[in-house]
C-alpha cells in the first residue's frame, strides 16, 4: 500500500506531499489555541477496492483530543462528514454535536476522536464501493496516525454496517463495536426505498435537473428514516393555496431537499446508497465486544435483524433498544438514551444533558 499524508489545523487542505509508508510526513501542527488539539488533514492510498480494482484515493481526515489519549473511531449515515463535533478551532456544529464535548459521551478531554469524509464523498469516485472499502480505509488510515488499536468504533446507520466489517476484517486493531441503527445486512425493504431513490436522481439527470432529482432522492429518504406518528403529531391535514393542494410536511420536505443538494453530489450520494445495499457480513467473523443498538420503530433497519444479528455473534454481545417516534434518526435526536448507552459501552460517566455543549 502506498501513502501520503499531510496535517493542518487550517479549513483548507495543502497538498500532500508523497512519501513512503515507513515514513511520518506530518507537517507541523501550529500550536493549538485553548481547548482539545484539534487536527485535520488527508491521506493518499493505494487501495483494492472489491469491485473497481486498485484505485488510489484520498482520505480527509479529523481529529479532536490529544494524540496520546484512547482512540475513538467515529461516524455516520452516507451524509456524514468528518467533523463530528465543535471545538475552538473547527468551532461550527458537528454532525453529532448533541454528543460532542466535555462531560458528553465523546469527550475529547477523555479520547481522541477520529472521524474521516466517506470513500467517494466527494463525488470524484464513480465505482461500486462496498463496505468493507470503507474498514480497509479507515485501517489506512489509522496506519498513518500511528494508531494500533482503538479503544472503541462507534458507527450510527451506514457507519454502523462499516463498523462490523473493520470488526471482521480488522478486529486485532479494535476493543469494542458500537453498532448504532446499521447492522451485518442490507434489508430488501430498505434497499427497495433506496433504488427508487436512485432513480429519481436518475430521472433528474435525464431532465438535465440533477439538483431537483437529488433533492427529491433525499426527501424520499427522510420518509424512510422518520415515521408516521412523528408527521402525525408534527404536521396540519392538507389545505388548498392558490387553487392547489397542499400537505402539511411539503414546507419541511423542502427545506430537507434544499439543505441537502447545496452539499452533496448527485454522484457520491448514489454511489453512497449503492454502498449500503452491498453490505454483507458473517457476525461469525467478529470476535470483539459488540453492544447493538436498535430502535423499534425503525423501518430500514428492522429490530428483528438487530436480534439476528446478536443470536450469531460468537462473542459477548449487548442489545439496546430504543422507542423513539423518529424511527431510524433516532440516534440523532434521543440525546440522552445514547449518551447512556455511550458512556455504558465506554465505561464512563457521560453528562445527558449535553446537547449545547462543545468543545
Amino acid at each position: 500500500m502506498s501513502l501520503a499524508h499531510t496535517s493542518t489545523a487550517a479549513q483548507t487542505l495543502s497538498p500532500a506531499p508523497a512519501c513512503h509508508a515507513s515514513d511520518a510526513c506530518v507537517d507541523a501542527d501550529p500550536a493549538s489555541p485553548a481547548g482539545p488539539p484539534a487536527l485535520r488533514g488527508e491521506v493518499t492510498v493505494a487501495l483494492d477496492l472489491r469491485h473497481a480494482g486498485r484505485r488510489e484515493v484520498t482520505l480527509r481526515y479529523e481529529s479532536l483530543g490529544a494524540a496520546g489519549l484512547p482512540t475513538l473511531f467515529v461516524c455516520g449515515g452516507i451524509s456524514a462528514d468528518r467533523h463530528v463535533s465543535a471545538s475552538t478551532r473547527f468551532p461550527a456544529s458537528g454532525w453529532w454535536q448533541s454528543q460532542g464535548g466535555q462531560g458528553c459521551a465523546l469527550d475529547p478531554a477523555r479520547h481522541r476522536i477520529v472521524s474521516f469524509d466517506w470513500l467517494g464523498a466527494d463525488g470524484r469516485l464513480d465505482v461500486p464501493l462496498d463496505p468493507a472499502d470503507q474498514a480497509d480505509a479507515i485501517a489506512a488510515l489509522l496506519d498513518v496516525l500511528a494508531v494500533p488499536r482503538l479503544e472503541a468504533f462507534i458507527g450510527c446507520s451506514y457507519g454502523a454496517m462499516v463498523g462490523l466489517q473493520f470488526a471482521a476484517l480488522h478486529g486485532d486493531r479494535l476493543a469494542r463495536l458500537v453498532a448504532i441503527s446499521g447492522f451485518h445486512r442490507a434489508h430488501p425493504y430498505a434497499s427497495a426505498w433506496r433504488a427508487l431513490q436512485r432513480r429519481a436522481v436518475a430521472l433528474g439527470a435525464l431532465q438535465c435537473d440533477e439538483t431537483h432529482g437529488l433533492g427529491l432522492a433525499r426527501q424520499f429518504a427522510i420518509l424512510s428514516y422518520r415515521t408516521p406518528d412523528e408527521f402525525d403529531a408534527r404536521f396540519e391535514p392538507a389545505r388548498v393555496i392558490d387553487g392547489r393542494v397542499r400537505v402539511g410536511a411539503e414546507d419541511y420536505l423542502d427545506h430537507c431537499a434544499a439543505r441537502f443538494v447545496g452539499r452533496s453530489s448527485p454522484t457520491a450520494y448514489l454511489r453512497l446508497s449503492e454502498s449500503i445495499d452491498l453490505q454483507a457480513v458473517d457476525p461469525r467473523r467478529i470476535h470483539v465486544p459488540v453492544t447493538v443498538v436498535a430502535v423499534e420503530q425503525d423501518r430500514l433497519v428492522p429490530l428483528a435483524d438487530a436480534q439476528a444479528l446478536v443470536d450469531q455473534l460468537p462473542v459477548a454481545a449487548d442489545l439496546r433498544v430504543i422507542d423513539s417516534p423518529y424511527g431510524h434518526d433516532a440516534f440523532l435526536k434521543e440525546v440522552a438514551d445514547i449518551a447512556a448507552i455511550l458512556g455504558s459501552a465506554l465505561s464512563s460517566p457521560v453528562q445527558t444533558d449535553c446537547k449545547e455543549t462543545a468543545a
